[in-house]
């Protein structure tokens, strides 16, 4: 795989992501900021998130306990705060790019990418969440960029399905994706880190394997690449104390440069030949864990609809859309569900269930 003239895997230097995420608070000027430390410690790129509340909630959303813990008190008002637009993201893309490093961004609704497409980012990314939005991902293969995939709160069997999906698309995709392992929790204590997962994923993916990282140690990209990880992504942030939902999961730069040294150093030393440490004792395990569970339920994405519909209505695809939570029908039933006629009647903006449809 490559992003831009960087190859990655096993033969290269981890790739490392600086997760900004929505740690800039909704300021241009705190993510200029960012960028520009990210690139001092040493990272290969920055990583945002390209979201509207509005097109990304549902009337039903409801917030993950960790934003809750974070102080949060409503979903979408804490979305409205942080977002950034697409336009607003521009300024940063050309920061990153005069600073040496990539741009990469995680749009969350379909509709958006449309908005993406003019910047020059150097790969898209999805959120473990959109492991199951086939729309989104399919979406995303039609732009030709490279894309990683994060696959945290998700079964293998969810994984695999996702890469065919893409690979349907367009079977050259092979060539420009790379998938994450991750644990959906923030942050996440470093006896659930899920490790094994990384080897989990290399021997069911001929694609890169890297590890979305949640924990708050900087040992833990270098045991992760000791264990086959091509890429490293972890939450960067100006003050793990500040207010938001993902500071507390995130590191500070003297502690991203760390990290990134920990990280290549592990590289150069065991894996400068192309082969991986010796993994007697990681169980080669990709599961959901415990901690996973809420994040799966609130974060993923169900079919929507649009407008209230009344009984007997035959859907189109103008009624649905896709929106959290993930309590409905999955988004990737998305494209079966136009000429199925409603059992009752549906209010606007609330997840289509499976017992709304008749048989």
């Amino acid at each position: 795989m490559r992003i831009g003239t960087r190859d990655i895997g096993p033969a290269h230097e981890p790739y490392i992501i600086a997760e900004i995420g929505v740690n800039h608070d909704g300021s241009i000027d705190r993510a200029l900021e960012l960028t520009h430390a990210a690139a001092s410690a040493g990272a290969n790129a920055i990583k945002l998130q390209l979201f509207e509340a509005d097109r990304l909630m549902s009337s039903a959303a409801k917030l993950a306990a960790y934003q809750k813990a974070a102080g949060e008190s409503d979903p979408i008002q804490m979305l409205r705060r942080l977002e950034l637009s697409a336009s607003h993201m521009a300024a940063i893309v050309e920061r990153a790019h005069d600073l040496g490093i990539h741009a990469i961004v995680t749009p969350f609704s379909t509709e958006l990418i449309d908005a993406a497409e003019p910047l020059a980012w150097d790969a898209y990314k999805t959120a473990s969440p959109d492991i199951i939005h086939r729309p989104l991902l399919e979406r995303l293969v039609e732009t030709g960029r490279p894309f990683i995939i994060s696959t945290g709160a998700s079964t293998p069997d969810e994984v695999t399905r996702a890469a065919q999906w893409l690979t349907a698309r367009d079977p050259a995709t092979a060539s420009r994706a790379a998938f994450l392992q991750c644990v959906s929790s923030y942050p996440t204590a470093i006896e659930h880190a899920e490790l094994g997962g990384i080897l989990a994923l290399s021997s069911l993916l001929p694609h890169p394997i890297g590890y979305s990282d949640h924990t708050s140690s900087i040992e833990t990209g270098a045991i992760a690449v000791g264990l086959g990880a091509c890429i490293l992504e972890k939450h960067f942030t100006y003050d793990t104390r500040a207010t938001g939902p993902d500071h507390a999961a995130s590191l500070t730069p003297d502690a991203f440069a760390r990290y990134v040294s920990l990280a290549r150093a592990a590289w150069r030393s065991l894996r400068s030949d192309g082969r991986a440490i010796e993994t007697t004792g990681v169980e080669p395990i990709k599961r959901v864990i415990s901690i996973e569970e809420d994040v799966r339920r609130v974060s993923r994405q169900s079919v929507v609809t649009t407008r209230d519909l009344p009984v007997g209505h035959v859907l189109t695809p103008r009624d649905l859309t896709v929106k959290r939570p993930g309590t409905g029908i999955p988004a990737f039933e998305f494209s079966n569900l136009s000429g199925r006629t409603l059992a009752r009647r549906v209010e606007a903006d609330v997840p289509l269930m499976h017992e709304d449809l008749r048989a």
